[in-house]
Order: structure tokens, then C-alpha cells, then sequence
């Protein structure tokens, strides 16, 4: 079974806050040894020249591993690695208002001068950027977006239904980590969460550690949405442990604030299962589902 993490920041004390090439690899070698066969590793918003150098240290390392694929290096003595299939970006096209615990004073409008200023010579690395839909030029930026092959993902968004809505027809594919870091359901509003759980063809990002989401709302996710539409993603982060005391404990920024996901992907996928989804995990984290989504 290959099992493929498109939202993953860090772990084991590396993460992609860094113009190192080499972290990125440690980085893939550590989820190569917990179970994870690919990642899409997520860069956080920040500055435009610190995004392009985070992305530069990233497409840097998918080139050294085609070089050690082609043979260049005597893999027989190197520790496997998680391929890395690409980017996503999680910002800079958020709502403050929704930050969580990302730095929303890089937050900055959606459009296409400031989306190029970020992306021009990786278009062909870039997968996904989370973006608000509800932001002025949102609507523009998700088509531009698709119609270059990028997926737009929904997040970090104060949406309502029907902003969520828009933002899927005019191209959006998918919803980050549904229910964290943005609107809820009301009763008279059932907002961008709602709209994810109801919309038959939009895909939602799970984290289903034991912190960001209740068990009944795993419920609800599970009971609602069509499985081949749920990605689990780990949103693991630099301070995300592999073992020991902290392991699986929830990872709090300064303020208080869950800064990232405590288990890895795999570990998530073995609680589903214990939980009695089974049959919807096989379905939703392995390359039957994600490799489609980014595909």
C-alpha cells in the first residue's frame, strides 16, 4: 500500500523553513521509515523571497532524488526516502481572520501579479495553494490557478456556503484540513465546513489526530462524505516527535494555539481504522485517492 502525506510542513526536528536542500531529504527519509511512500511537503506563507527560497530548497531536493534514481548515487547504501512529488503552498491568500497559527502579516491579495512573483520557474512543482475564497480577486485566482494546472484548495477562510460554493465553480478542487482554522457549521449558515461535507466532488483534508478534530466529528466527516473524496493529511510540523515521551501529543505554538499535526500519516490511518473506518483509510490516504487529486 503507498501511502502519500500532501500536507505535511516538518518532522522529526526538520521542517520547510529552509533554503537547505538537505532537510528536505531528512525530512522524506524520516517518513520513508514511518510508513509514508511520497509527500507533498507545505511551505507556510511568509515573505515572497522567503516562500521562493523554501520552494527552491524543495525542487532542489526532488532533483537530487531524480539524480539518485537515475542511478548517480549508490542507492544500495542510502536510506530510502519518501518521494517528493511537489509543493503546497498554504498561503499567502488567507483571511486573517482564520489565521490559526500561521503569521498573518504575510497575508496579501489574491491575484495574479503577487501569485507570479511567488511561483515563476516552479510552475512545474507548484500542486496546491490554499487560498480564502471569500477575499477580493479569490474568484479570479482560482481559475487562474487551475487553468495553469495548480489546485486551488480552500482554507483559512471565513467563507460562508455560498462563497465556498463560488470558490468551487470557479475551480477550486479542495478544502484544507476541513473544520480547522475556519467558519463552522450554524444552524443558519452551514458555511465553507458545511459546504464541504455536502459538495459530492470537492476533496477535504482530514487531520485526524487525537486534537484536531473530536471523534464525532470524524464521525460526521465519515458518515457524510463519500471516502474516495477524503485525503488524510498528517499537517506535521518540525516539532512533530517520531517517538519518545511527547510523542503524539498535540503541538501548541506560544499563544496556546495547535501549530501542527501530532502523528504521522500513518499512525493517523491506524487510529481511523481503530475506530471502525477501515474500509473508508484504504480508500482515502493511499495513491488510489491523493495521486488522483494532485494528478
Amino acid at each position: 500500500m503507498n501511502i502519500i502525506d500532501i500536507h505535511t510542513h516538518g518532522i522529526g526536528g526538520y521542517d520547510t523553513r529552509t533554503s537547505n536542500p538537505q532537510d528536505i531529504l531528512r525530512m522524506a527519509e524520516i517518513q520513508a521509515s514511518l510508513g509514508v511512500s511520497a509527500i507533498v511537503p507545505a511551505i507556510y506563507p511568509d515573505a515572497i523571497d522567503v516562500m521562493r527560497n523554501n520552494i527552491i530548497a524543495v525542487k532542489s531536493a526532488m532533483e537530487m532524488q531524480r539524480s539518485k534514481a537515475r542511478g548517480s548515487d549508490n542507492l544500495h547504501v542510502r536510506p530510502p526516502e519518501a518521494a517528493i512529488l511537489g509543493v503546497h503552498l498554504e498561503g499567502p491568500f488567507l483571511n486573517s481572520k482564520k489565521c490559526g497559527a500561521l503569521k498573518s502579516s504575510s497575508f496579501i491579495e489574491p491575484n495574479e501579479s503577487n501569485l507570479r512573483k511567488i511561483i515563476d520557474g516552479f510552475e512545474d512543482i507548484v500542486k496546491i495553494i490554499t487560498i480564502a475564497p471569500e477575499l477580493n480577486g479569490s474568484l479570479k485566482l482560482i481559475k487562474k490557478m487551475s487553468d495553469i494546472g495548480i489546485i486551488a484548495s480552500m482554507g483559512h477562510s471565513d467563507a460562508t456556503y455560498a462563497e465556498a460554493e463560488a470558490g468551487f465553480k470557479a475551480g477550486a478542487r479542495g478544502i484544507t484540513h476541513i473544520f480547522n482554522a475556519m467558519r463552522g457549521i450554524h444552524h443558519r449558515e452551514p458555511g465553507i465546513a458545511g459546504f464541504g461535507l455536502l459538495n459530492k466532488h470537492i476533496y477535504v483534508e482530514v487531520i485526524a489526530d487525537p486534537y484536531h478534530l473530536n471523534e464525532k466529528t470524524l464521525e460526521l466527516i465519515f458518515r457524510t462524505k463519500n471516502p474516495d473524496r477524503i485525503i488524510l493529511v498528517s499537517d506535521s510540523v518540525k516539532e512533530t516527535k517520531t517517538s519518545g515521551a511527547n510523542h503524539g501529543h498535540g503541538v501548541m505554538d506560544d499563544a496556546g494555539r495547535l501549530h501542527g499535526g501530532s502523528l504521522t500519516l500513518a499512525e493517523s490511518a491506524q487510529r481511523l481504522a481503530e475506530l471502525g473506518y477501515y474500509r473508508d483509510i484504504i480508500e482515502g490516504c493511499t495513491d488510489r485517492n491523493p495521486r488522483k487529486y494532485i494528478s
